[in-house]
C-alpha cells in the first residue's frame, strides 16, 4: 500500500473530517496516532481502525496547549515510531455575529484553529527534517475564501491556516518536506448538522447542488500525503463541489 511504513498524526480525529482522513490514511497503510480533546471518542476511532485491520492508537490531547502536544507526540513516537505524516484538522467553528464576538471567544478560537497547527509544527517537524521526508496537511476552510456571516473569527484563522501554509512550504522545500492545505467546503459532518445551518435550503445554491462527504476530503488528503504528490508544496486544493473555484 502507498503508505506502509509510514507513521501518521490526524488531530481533531475522534469525528467528522478528522475520523475520515485517519480511516483513510490508515487503509493506504500508515499507522495512525488520532489526537483529540474528546478521549473516549477518539478512542471508538481508533478501534474502528483496528477492527477493520489498521494500525491505530487514540491520544488523548488539546490541540491548544504546549505541553499536551508534546506529550502526545513523544507518546506516538514510543509507540509508533518517527512520525512522517501530520494533519492539522482540530478546529472549532462556532457562528458568533460580531458585535456578540468578545476577545475571550476570539482567542479561544484562534488558540485551536491557528496555534494549534504551529505547536503540532514545532513538535513534529524536527524529525521530519531528521529522516529528510515528510508530509504537513493542514486543514483550511472555503469559508477562508468566501468568507462566512457571523464566522469572521473562523474564517480569519482558516485564511491564517493558508499564509501559514505557504510560508512553511518555502522553508522548506528543499528539505523533503512538502507543506499543503484542503479548503473543505460544504461539507456532511456532526459539526454541519450541529450548526444553525439550513443544510437543505443551502445545498441547492451551491455548483454541485449538494453537500460533500467526508471521504472526500480523506482522499484530497491521502493525495498530498503520497508519494506521488512529492513535487507540490504551498498548494490549497479545495474541495468544495464548486462553491469557491480557484
Amino acid at each position: 500500500m502507498e503508505l506502509d511504513g509510514k507513521v501518521a498524526v490526524v488531530t481533531g480525529a475522534a469525528r467528522g473530517l478528522g475520523r475520515a482522513i485517519a480511516q483513510r490514511l490508515a487503509a493506504e497503510g500508515a499507522a495512525v496516532s488520532l489526537w483529540d480533546l474528546d478521549g473516549a471518542g477518539v478512542r471508538q476511532a481508533a478501534e474502528a481502525i483496528t477492527a477493520s485491520g489498521g494500525t491505530a492508537i487514540a491520544v488523548t490531547a488539546n490541540a491548544a496547549e504546549p505541553g499536551a502536544i508534546a506529550a502526545a507526540a513523544e507518546e506516538t513516537r514510543q509507540r509508533l515510531g518517527r512520525v512522517a505524516i501530520l494533519v492539522n484538522n482540530a478546529a472549532r467553528s462556532p457562528f458568533v455575529r460580531f458585535e456578540e464576538l468578545t476577545e475571550t471567544t476570539w482567542d479561544e478560537l484562534m488558540a485551536v484553529n491557528l496555534k494549534g497547527p504551529f505547536l503540532c509544527c514545532k513538535a513534529l517537524l524536527p524529525g521530519m527534517l531528521a529522516a529528510g521526508w515528510g508530509r504537513i496537511v493542514n486543514i483550511s476552510s472555503s469559508s477562508a475564501q468566501t468568507g462566512s456571516a457571523a464566522q469572521t473569527h473562523y474564517a480569519a484563522s482558516k485564511a491564517g491556516v493558508v499564509g501559514f501554509t505557504k510560508s512553511l512550504a518555502m522553508e522548506y522545500a528543499t528539505r523533503g518536506i512538502t507543506v499543503n492545505a484542503v479548503a473543505p467546503g460544504f461539507v456532511d459532518t456532526e459539526g454541519l448538522r450541529e450548526a444553525p445551518v439550513d443544510i437543505a435550503g443551502f445545498a441547492p445554491k451551491t455548483p454541485m447542488q449538494r453537500p460533500g462527504k467526508p471521504e472526500n476530503i480523506a482522499a484530497a488528503v491521502a493525495y498530498l500525503a503520497s508519494l506521488a504528490a512529492d513535487y507540490v508544496t504551498g498548494q490549497t486544493l479545495g474541495v468544495n463541489g464548486g462553491r469557491y473555484c480557484n
